[in-house]
C-alpha cells in the first residue's frame, strides 16, 4: 500500500486511536484499487468478505427489490462503507457501486473482526461510527415520513447547496433520475417538486441548481438539526 494510503487511513476516525502493532497487522492485509465509473463492488446478500474505505471519488449505496431500484446514501471520502456487515460477519443488506473514478481500500472482513476483539480504541472507534450509522438512518427516515416530497428535495436542495460551497448557484452532482430515488420518489413527483419550489425562489434547468434566496427557502423548508445536520 501507498504510504499516501496508509496515512490516509490512519488519520480516519476508525483507526486513529488503534495501537500501532494492530494498525499495521490491518494494513498487511489490506490493499488499495482503483475501479472506473459503475462498477459494482459489492451485492446485496453476499457474504462481508471486506472492509470498504472510500479514498477518493464516490460510491452508491442502492437496493433492489421485485423489479424497483433505490439508492440508499452515497459514500465520499473518506468513509467506510456497511461496517455493521463486517463486524456482524453477517451477509450485505445494500449493493455499491462506484459512481465516478474511485479509489477504494479493502481490508479483509475477518482481520477487522479480530483486531476489534483486542483493541480497545478500536472497538471505542467502531461503537460511535455505528452510532453515528444508526442516527443517521433515524434521520432518513424522519425525513421520508414527516415531510412531503417537496420539503424533503427544498432540504435536500439546502444542505447540497451547503455542500458545495454556499454559493447560489451550483451543480446537484447526479441525475435527477437518482436524485428522485434519493428522496423516495418517481421522476416525475421530483419534476412537480421542483416546479413547487419555484415560488420559493428555486430555479432549475437540468442539474443546475440556482436559489435565488436562501431565507425565502428556509422559510419553507424549515430546517431541523435533528433530521438535517449530518455531524450531530
Amino acid at each position: 500500500m501507498a504510504d499516501s494510503s496508509y496515512q490516509d487511513l490512519r488519520q480516519l476516525h476508525l483507526f486513529e486511536a488503534m495501537a500501532d502493532d494492530h494498525f499495521a497487522a490491518l494494513m498487511r492485509c489490506a490493499f488499495v484499487q482503483t475501479f472506473p465509473p459503475q462498477v459494482e463492488l459489492i451485492t446485496e446478500g453476499d457474504p462481508s468478505d471486506f472492509l470498504h474505505i472510500v479514498l477518493s471519488g464516490a460510491v452508491d449505496l442502492f437496493s433492489i427489490w421485485n423489479g424497483r431500484e433505490t439508492s440508499m446514501a452515497t459514500v465520499r471520502p473518506i468513509s467506510t462503507f456497511i461496517l455493521a456487515a463486517t463486524i456482524r460477519d453477517a451477509p450485505y443488506l445494500m449493493s455499491a457501486r462506484t459512481l465516478e473514478k474511485s479509489r477504494i481500500a479493502l481490508i479483509p472482513s475477518e482481520e477487522v473482526r479480530t483486531v476489534f476483539g483486542v483493541d480497545d480504541g478500536f472497538a471505542r472507534a467502531i461503537v460511535s461510527e455505528l452510532a453515528q450509522c444508526y442516527r443517521s438512518v433515524i434521520k432518513a427516515q424522519k425525513d421520508l415520513k414527516l415531510r412531503s416530497s417537496t420539503e424533503r428535495l427544498a432540504n435536500y436542495l439546502l444542505r447540497a447547496q451547503l455542500r458545495t460551497g454556499g454559493q447560489a448557484e451550483f451543480h446537484l452532482g447526479m441525475e435527477k433520475r437518482r436524485l428522485a430515488s434519493v428522496l423516495g420518489v418517481t421522476p416525475e413527483h421530483l419534476s412537480r417538486a421542483f416546479r413547487g419550489l419555484q415560488s420559493h425562489g428555486v430555479l432549475a434547468e437540468g442539474a443546475r441548481i440556482r436559489i435565488e434566496d436562501r431565507s425565502k427557502l428556509e422559510r419553507y423548508a424549515r430546517p431541523n438539526p435533528l433530521i438535517d445536520d449530518a455531524a450531530s
